[in-house]
């Protein structure tokens, strides 16, 4: 009786096995398409950010035989005259290769004043005889420069194929002559800075936003279905308008002579008009504006699910309506709450044309200098540092944020 009670489950466990073989196959085929494109849109751009952010093989390539020179040298005095004949070598190719501004512009990122040291260097040599020797004294002849350890220290600190030159910056530190990590003098970087005053216009948006966003996700609860879906329109109308279009707007609304002004001047509350355009104001007002419904659409979601009959429950039981509403009502909006902050607040990070043309210089967050890093002066290792940085900081606050609030809560 066993033997044919076993023989008849192996039978059943063989005919479903292959069901659920097929059915695991055709869920994976259904997550593929969302795989490869998190792959190709996030994935792979992450893992080259992170890459671009300590790569650096420029100097190996473009001093190569400086490079090999330098190999025992011991950084206390200056290198032997094989080092200035391999030098001499390089910088002459370079300038054969038209490859002196890359050289020129990564050392210059390390120490200030060398992209001047080597553009002139390899022009002035460019017009010597290759066999004309001595090249330790000329070197130093064509700039006296050559006769001090740094410039040779920071090409000897470039040899790569890593660096965590653009990782300190980006954090306002630097290595010294000795090699240690110091704070950047005065006034030279202030990147940790704008760091701070991303999360500090972030934080502000968010603020505002959920300040705004409660009494009219609040209303559309209560209001009827019909005036509810007014709203709900109104909301998401923004959606589908331009952000470019939105903050120009603003700048209409914002100006010396926009509707503000204009209005506060008919009313009699100001005799000269405020100024609100490129300024901290005018920054927060329209970024606030742009991710308002980030912030309407998760309490919206919370206040529906929150049975009505439980405050009145609460109100029978003895509670008034002030604490009912603060130790019934308002927990249970707390995952709504938390998932509209970290939204607002990511995005906010992240945002850039409405500070440019909106914010004035001291108003720019860091995503401002990810892009003229990027673009601008092509200096794509300090970019991605300084993406790397913004990255890691993010990830932190929201660790802690989901100590606080609990993961459980957010968006729940």
């Amino acid at each position: 009786m066993s033997t044919a009670v076993v023989s008849s489950d192996a039978r059943a466990l063989r005919t479903v096995c292959p069901q659920l073989r097929r059915r695991q196959g055709m869920a994976l085929l259904l997550i593929a398409p969302l795989f490869l494109f998190l792959l190709g849109t996030f994935i792979m751009p992450l893992s080259g950010m992170l890459k671009l952010a300590v790569d650096d093989r420029e100097t190996a390539m473009l001093l190569p035989r400086t490079l090999v020179a330098l190999q025992d040298w011991d950084q206390r005095s200056l290198p032997s005259g094989v080092a200035f004949e391999a030098l001499v070598a390089d910088l002459r190719q370079a300038q054969e290769d038209k490859t002196v501004g890359t050289l020129a512009r990564r050392l210059n990122y390390d120490t200030p004043g060398l992209r001047s040291l080597i553009s002139n260097s390899a022009r002035k040599l460019s017009a010597v005889q290759a066999d004309a020797g001595g090249w330790q004294q000329r070197l130093i002849a064509i700039d006296p420069q050559w006769a001090q350890l740094e410039p040779w220290i920071v090409i000897e600190r470039a040899r790569g194929p890593t660096t965590s030159l653009y990782l300190l910056t980006a954090l306002d530190l630097k290595r010294d002559a000795q090699g240690k990590i110091v704070r950047v003098d005065e006034g030279q970087s202030n990147y940790l800075d704008i760091l701070a005053r991303t999360f500090g216009i972030s934080l502000s948006v968010t603020l505002i936003t959920l300040l705004l966003a409660f009494p009219v996700a609040q209303y559309m609860t209560s209001a009827s279905p019909r005036l509810s879906g007014v709203i709900m329109l109104l909301v998401l109308l923004p959606f589908w308008t331009s952000v470019l279009v939105r903050t120009m707007a603003w700048v209409v609304v914002l100006q010396g002579n926009g509707l503000v002004n204009s209005f506060l001047q008919t009313l009699g509350v100001i005799e000269n008009p405020l100024q609100m355009l490129y300024n901290r104001t005018g920054v927060l007002v329209a970024l606030s504006h742009v991710l308002l419904p980030y912030m309407i659409l998760p309490l919206y979601g919370a206040m529906r699910a929150v049975p009505a009959a439980q405050m009145r429950a609460a109100v029978s039981l003895g509670a008034g309506p002030v604490m009912a509403y603060r130790r019934v009502y308002l927990p249970q909006l707390l995952p709504g709450i938390a998932a509209g902050s970290l939204l607002v607040f990511i995005l906010a990070l992240g945002y850039y044309i409405t500070p440019v043309l909106i914010g004035g210089s001291n108003d720019q967050l860091i995503s401002y200098y990810i892009a003229f890093y990027t673009s601008g002066t092509i200096n794509w290792g300090l970019a991605a540092a300084l993406g790397v940085v913004l990255l890691i900081a993010t990830l932190v606050l929201y660790r802690v944020y989901v100590g606080l609030v609990g993961v459980q809560r957010i968006g729940r």
